[in-house]
C-alpha cells in the first residue's frame, strides 16, 4: 500500500511518529518519509536514529498554512499527530490549544485539498468524545471538521478519516512514566485520582498498525474506533509497586471516572466490526456511501440505540498479572 508513495507525518517526531516511521521502513519500501514537526532538537535526535535515504525533516508548524502546503507537494499519505495534548496546559493557556489543535486541523485539510493529497487519518483522543476539558473540545472540533472536509473535495479523489483511541501504553506524558518517576526518586506511596477509575490503553505499535488497516478500509468521513482493552488505574499502581500504599487524591479538574470513545448519543451513527466501531458521519453532501462494508469487504452491523463504548462497561480488561508483564516488556 505505501511503497514508492511520499508520507508526511505532522507532529512526526513524537511517540506515535517514531513508531510509525519505524513499522513503515520495516514493511514497506516507500519512497519519501517526510517528518513535520517544529522542535529542531527533536528532529536531529531522530535524524540519527532513521538513517534511511528515504526520510525528509521539514521544520515547521501546524499554525502556518504555507509551510504545510510547501511540506505536502507530491505527498500522497498524510498523518495528523501534531497536537497540545496536556490537559491542564491547555486549561490555561486556551487559545494556544485552539490556535494548533483547531486552526492547524484547518491548516492540514486546506494543504491537503491543494496538494491533492489521497489520504488523510488525523489522530483523535477518547477525550474528544463528550469532552469536559478543553483539550478534548479541541479535538472534538479537529475530528468535526476532517469528517466535513469530505464535503469540500468536489470530483477530486482525495479521503479524509480520523482514528480515535484511548492512551498509548508508555508515551511520553502517561500515567506508566508517571509513576515510574515517582518510584525512581524514592515514592512511599502512589497517587490514585479514584479506587474506581478506568482508561483505555493501547500498545504503540498497535496504534500505528490500526492506522495502518484503516487507511485499508477508509472510503472518507469515518472515525475509526478499535476494541482495545480497559484497566483501572488501581491495579497499575499495584502492578508497578505491590508493596506502596496507595494515596487517594481525587479526581483532577478536566478529568473522567470512566474515559468514552463511542458516545451514547452517537449510537444511532455508530457500527460494530470484528475488532473495531466506526462512527459515520452525520451529513454527507458528496455522495452516498455505504459505510456497512469497507473497502476490505468487512461487514459493520448498527449498534444498538443507547449504546455506549467506555472504559468502565469493556468486555476485555488488563488485569494486574498482565499488567506487571508489559511494564516489563516496557522496562
Amino acid at each position: 500500500m505505501l511503497n514508492d508513495k511520499n508520507i508526511l507525518i505532522t507532529g512526526g517526531t513524537g511517540s506515535f511518529g517514531k513508531k510509525f516511521t519505524q513499522v513503515i521502513l520495516k514493511k514497506y519500501k516507500p519512497n519519501k518519509i517526510i517528518i513535520f514537526s517544529r522542535d529542531e532538537l527533536k528532529q536531529y535526535e531522530m535524524a540519527q536514529e532513521f538513517t534511511h535515504r528515504c526520510m525528509r525533516f521539514f521544520i515547521g508548524d501546524v499554525r502556518d498554512a504555507d509551510r504545510l502546503k510547501k511540506a505536502m507537494k507530491d505527498v500522497d499519505y498524510v498523518i495528523h499527530a501534531a497536537a497540545l495534548k496536556h490537559v491542564p496546559i491547555a486549561e490555561y493557556n486556551p487559545m494556544e490549544c485552539i490556535k494548533t489543535n483547531i486552526n492547524g486541523a484547518q491548516n492540514v485539510i486546506d494543504a491537503a485539498l491543494e496538494n491533492k493529497v489521497q489520504k488523510i487519518i488525523a489522530l483523535s483522543t477518547d477525550k474528544a468524545a463528550n469532552p469536559v476539558n478543553l483539550y478534548g473540545a479541541t479535538k472534538l472540533a479537529s475530528d468535526k471538521l476532517f469528517v466535513a472536509a469530505n464535503n469540500l473535495i468536489g470530483t477530486q479523489d482525495i479521503s479524509f478519516s480520523v482514528v480515535r483511541y484511548g492512551n498509548v501504553i508508555a508515551s511520553r506524558g502517561s500515567v506508566i512514566p508517571y509513576f515510574k518517576k515517582l518510584l525512581d526518586n524514592g515514592a512511599t506511596k502512589l497517587p490514585i485520582t479514584d479506587i474506581k477509575m478506568t482508561r483505555f490503553f493501547i500498545t504503540l505499535e498497535d496504534g500505528v498498525n490500526f492506522v495502518l488497516s484503516s487507511f485499508r478500509r477508509m472510503q472518507g468521513g469515518e472515525i475509526f474506533i478499535p476494541k482495545i482493552p480497559s484497566m483501572k488505574i488501581i491495579d497499575l499502581a499495584n502492578a508497578m509497586a505491590p508493596n506502596l500504599p496507595n494515596d487517594i487524591v481525587g479526581i483532577r479538574p478536566g478529568e473522567k471516572l470512566h474515559e468514552i470513545m463511542c458516545p451514547a448519543d452517537d449510537s444511532h451513527l455508530t457500527l460494530e466490526f470484528d475488532d473495531h466501531y466506526v462512527i459515520t458521519p452525520t451529513i454527507q453532501f458528496s455522495a452516498n456511501r455505504d459505510f456497512t462494508k469497507n473497502l476490505l469487504g468487512e461487514i459493520g452491523l448498527n449498534v444498538p440505540q443507547g449504546f455506549e463504548y467506555n472504559s468502565g462497561n469493556n468486555d476485555s480488561w488488563l488485569r494486574e498479572d498482565s499488567l506487571v508483564e508489559i511494564i516489563k516488556d516496557i522496562q
